[in-house]
């Protein structure tokens, strides 16, 4: 690496750490993950500093970088398996599959209209978003926070359509239940 590809990098890295880091806390929710994802962006720039070609910002490369360091993320926790069995999702429905009777989802429209401007509720819900298997976290996460497409979804976590909605239907009973318990049966 020459010296001037040398400052441009410390450059980058005084100028552009902190936002960087920003966005990968806000993809992921978890400080110490993020902190990982932008340190091996700027290893990755370091290695390939070469190939940048200046047809864009250094912004906009480096954010470029992270992008694809936050896709692989997801990609590896998307492969993990998940046990039904060890999620209690059995206990929600009867053995031919119905809903159980005291476990049917129930009609929160009489609920406060603003449950997302409540500090409290927000933890609540941020606690059982945690919870969930890391599979089903990132699918409700790219769904709903970041607003993508279940096709744009299932192309980057490289899963099939009909898992991705079994996914999202398992996530949201169980986020179903936990809310039920952590917050409206305070």
């Amino acid at each position: 690496m020459t010296s001037e590809k040398a400052d441009n990098l410390s450059q980058w890295v005084e100028s552009y750490t902190a936002e960087l880091y920003s966005w990968a806390f806000y993809k992921l929710s978890d400080s110490e993950q993020a902190k990982d994802l932008v340190q091996e962006t700027f290893l990755a720039v370091a290695e390939n500093i070469d190939g940048f070609k200046g047809e864009s910002t250094p912004k906009t490369w480096l954010f470029s970088i992270l992008n694809h360091k936050i896709i692989d993320f997801y990609r590896k926790k998307v492969s993990q398996p998940v046990s039904i069995e060890s999620h209690s999702l059995l206990n929600y429905f009867e053995s031919d599959g119905d809903w159980q009777e005291n476990k049917k989802p129930r009609n929160w429209q009489n609920e406060e209209d603003h449950l997302l401007d409540d500090d409290e509720f927000q933890s609540v819900l941020k606690r059982c978003l945690d919870a969930l298997p890391e599979k089903w976290n990132t699918c409700v996460k790219l769904k709903y926070l970041t607003e993508k497409s279940g096709d744009d979804i299932c192309q980057e976590l490289g899963i099939t359509p009909s898992n991705f909605w079994q996914v999202i239907h398992r996530a949201k009973v169980q986020l179903r239940d936990c809310v039920e318990k952590n917050w409206f049966n305070n």
